[in-house]
Parts: structure tokens; C-alpha cells; sequence
């Protein structure tokens, strides 16, 4: 749960950054937004997707957003200086497309988060194309890029708050959340919440 409104949100124009493709600029929105954290240091930079593929809503066990399937890009995030992912690995400044996956649903991956819901961090030079469908393990592979290690990069979707204006906010375990409205391809608006800065507690 989000307790505290702290940063604040700053409006960009489209997605120029180097490594993005024409295809994947044309599939963002013409805007984005710059997630400025409270000592004023810029957190990142995101883009969604002007229409977010849905499908019927599954019965997933332990899924927040049951209508996107699995591989959809979600979006563009950049980092201007060294990040690191849910798990705390290092990710290097740049773009990386966000693509959704879940966790896993077995024993190495119980109790890592309440939800299973996460987008993976893929390099935007090594995901051409929005409309492209992985299966999980080329998705994972992919995602291997971003972190140069054995394991993707994550970032953990949350619940949202009420409310549809983008935001950022701090929560009880200092994750810092950006708040959002996706819009689907069933004409839906879908808020979700991603935590941008912050990792999963030891």
C-alpha cells in the first residue's frame, strides 16, 4: 500500500532514446513521464504503449492484472544513471523495454511478493519490434541482457492506488511506486502501480 505522496511526476515529449526503434517509438504514447524522487534525483523515465494488447481476464491465481498476457509490451523505461532491478541486480544506464510476465508459481519463487505480476526489463536495442510474442523462456533470455547475469531483471507491479493521474509515492517497505493508467485494447483504462526504485526484502 502506498502511504505517502513524496516525488513528483515531471511530463516528457515521445521517446528518443538511442537503442529504441522506429516501431516500438510509433506503439508509445507521444508523451511520457519523469519519475522525480524527493532529494529531487530523477528515478526514470517512462513511456507507455498507446494500446496495450488485453485479453479475457483468466483465472490466474495470485495475478493483479489477469488481462495482459504474458510477453505484452507494456511500455519504454530509461535510467539516466545505474539502477538496479527488483532483485536488487544492477542495471546499467539506458532504455529497456518492459515487457509482462509472472513469477513463476513454485517453491524456489514462494513468498518472494504477494503478487506474480512483474515486467521485465529487456535492452530496447534487442526488442525491435511491440508486436512480438515470447514465450517465457525467450523472454527470460532476453531479459538476461538487461542484468548480465542468469537472471532476468524485474520490476514488481503492485496494486494501485484510487485514482488515475500518474504519480509516485513512497511505501511502508521504501519502494518507491509509480502509479499509472494503462489504456487496453478492449477500450478499457487500467491502473497499475510499478515500483521503479526498491527491492524485494531480504
Amino acid at each position: 500500500m502506498c502511504v505517502a505522496q513524496a516525488g513528483k511526476i515531471e511530463s516528457l515529449g515521445a521517446a528518443t532514446g538511442a537503442g529504441i526503434s522506429d516501431a516500438v517509438k510509433k506503439a508509445l504514447e507521444p508523451k511520457g513521464y519523469r519519475v522525480v524522487l524527493d532529494d529531487g534525483s530523477t528515478a526514470c523515465e517512462i513511456w507507455l504503449r498507446q494500446s496495450v494488447t488485453a485479453q479475457a481476464k483468466k483465472d490466474v491465481p495470485g495475478t493483479l492484472y489477469p488481462q495482459l498476457p504474458v510477453s505484452t509490451l507494456i511500455g519504454v523505461i530509461s535510467f539516466s544513471q545505474a539502477a538496479t532491478d527488483y532483485r536488487g541486480e544492477p542495471i546499467k544506464p539506458g532504455a529497456y523495454t518492459l515487457r509482462y510476465e509472472l513469477l513463476p508459481n513454485d517453491g524456489a519463487h514462494l513468498g518472494v511478493t504477494p503478487n506474480r505480476d512483474f515486467l521485465l526489463l529487456i535492452p530496447a536495442a534487442s526488442d525491435a519490434n511491440p508486436d512480438s510474442v515470447f514465450a517465457s523462456a525467450e523472454l527470460i533470455n532476453l531479459s538476461r541482457q538487461a542484468t548480465g547475469t542468469a537472471h532476468p531483471g524485474p520490476l514488481s507491479m503492485v496494486q494501485p492506488p484510487s485514482g488515475s493521474a500518474a504519480s509516485v509515492s513512497k511505501d511502508e517497505e521504501d519502494h518507491w511506486v509509480f502509479s499509472g493508467t494503462m489504456k487496453l485494447s478492449s477500450g478499457e483504462d487500467l491502473p497499475f502501480a510499478l515500483i521503479v526504485k526498491g527491492t524485494v526484502p531480504q
